[in-house]
């Protein structure tokens, strides 16, 4: 019988809408959890036991678990950042006599999409306390920069131009020369003395709200979809489904899209260790955590690209990719996803059990592929993992489009790998 998800494309948008930054997307992820009965745990502190419902933050990175009576665990991973122009160490900066805040590309982003967008100021700020230290999140809902195109009769043969991604990215802030200076302003909005700033990682986004497009509203239009999909999808199918013997767990990482190689990302020890300490703080030995590693399985869940309309040649030929078409299974032979024939077969039952469509992709052989915290997380614990996705058009821009009915069969689906006995 088919699963019920409460996962829906309006739901996906608030979402979004809510998490400009990873840091954010945590905020946002452990709010839900907490409404639905999770505690939060902390790594410095003892963990007498970990049963029940519990959650962990490590920056942008956070892992939530519903303790089953199983040494086994069934997981869904994904990652919380997405390509955009990010906060250089002094942002301000005077040109042709405008403020302007001085930006790098973070990630894959992809530049052109980024110019003439109204674009709002998210991250997290790290301020003295006395002698310690303290953080706060950051969220400006407002417009108060923005990157202009060149206009076409100052390019060469009017075709345009590709941004520099060190000289043509920077906003601008104001006309004013007296304006405050932009870190000053930041903290200042959020509630902390600017003398007392000390760190800062602070980004962009479009503040345009997500909608739902098309004659019958089967297009969900929004930014980050890459993988904030797979983060709401995933939160979805965890609240939603049952308990089961297994430990179910969610692990989504921050820094995917630069490699993962941070204390918070897929490459990091943080999946290993909560695991780790999940079986010691029940009772259980190095042994008997070994064990579980190896009985365990994980779904990297990131987004997939859809087949282009208007590139059709793009793609592998035979393997059409439909929006609204249902969750995407992905495949490489050059383990550029971590997908193996017996991680194929357990992704196929749960699409199966959820009476949801599986799609598989392979991406061209003569063009270069992308990666996901899939062969990261096979590399560095050993768990049977399987590259998934929802399809999308538009990757890596600062607008993407997904179709409305997959958000549902995405979490259906991850639902119904988690809760699998």
């Amino acid at each position: 019988m088919p699963v019920t998800t409460t996962a829906t494309a309006s739901g996906l948008g608030e979402f979004i809408d809510a998490s400009p930054s990873p840091f954010h997307v945590c905020a946002t992820v452990a709010g839900e959890l907490e409404a639905a009965g999770y505690t939060r745990r902390h790594e410095d502190q003892e963990w007498v036991e970990a049963t029940g419902r519990n959650y962990v933050i490590r920056g942008g990175s956070i892992i939530a678990w519903d303790a089953g009576d199983g040494n086994a665990f069934r997981i869904v991973g994904g990652h919380t950042d997405s390509p955009n122009l990010r906060f250089k160490q002094h942002p301000d900066r005077t040109s042709a006599g405008v403020g302007m805040v001085a930006l790098e590309p973070y990630g894959g982003a992809w530049l052109n999409s980024w110019l003439d967008r109204d674009l709002g100021l998210s991250g997290r700020l790290a301020f003295r306390v006395g002698t310690g230290v303290d953080h706060v999140l950051v969220h400006v809902t407002e417009p108060v920069v923005r990157v202009p195109q060149l206009a076409i009769h100052l390019s060469e043969d009017r075709k345009g131009v590709s941004p520099d991604p060190q000289r043509h990215v920077d906003a601008i802030w104001s006309l004013d020369p007296t304006a405050p200076a932009v870190l000053d302003w930041v903290a200042e909005y959020a509630g902390i003395d600017p003398t007392m700033l000390l760190g800062w990682e602070l980004m962009t986004h479009d503040v345009a709200p997500c909608r739902l497009i098309g004659p019958e509203n089967e297009l969900l239009s929004a930014p980050r979809l890459d993988n904030q999909g797979t983060c709401y999808a995933g939160l979805r199918a965890l609240l939603d489904g049952a308990p089961s013997i297994h430990t179910r767990v969610l692990a989504l990482f921050d820094h995917e899209e630069v490699g993962s190689g941070s204390e918070r990302g897929a490459a990091s020890d943080f999946l290993a260790a909560i695991i780790e300490r999940i079986v010691l703080a029940r009772g259980g030995s190095r042994a008997d955590y070994l064990q579980a590693m190896a009985a365990s399985v994980c779904v990297s869940g990131d987004m997939a690209h859809a087949t282009h309309p208007n590139y059709p040649e793009r793609h592998e030929p035979s393997h059409r990719i439909t929006i609204n078409g249902g969750p995407v299974l992905k495949v490489n032979q050059n383990l550029r996803y971590a997908s193996d024939a017996v991680g194929e077969a357990i992704f196929a039952v749960a699409c199966d059990t959820a009476g949801v469509p599986m799609q598989r992709y392979t991406h061209r052989a003569d063009l270069p592929c992308g990666s996901t915290i899939g062969p990261i997380t096979a590399a560095r614990t050993g768990l049977t993992t399987i590259d998934v996705g929802a399809p999308q058009l538009a990757m890596h821009s600062a607008r993407e489009m997904m179709g409305a009915a997959d958000v549902g069969m995405y979490s259906a689906a991850l639902q119904a790998f988690l809760s699998a006995d």
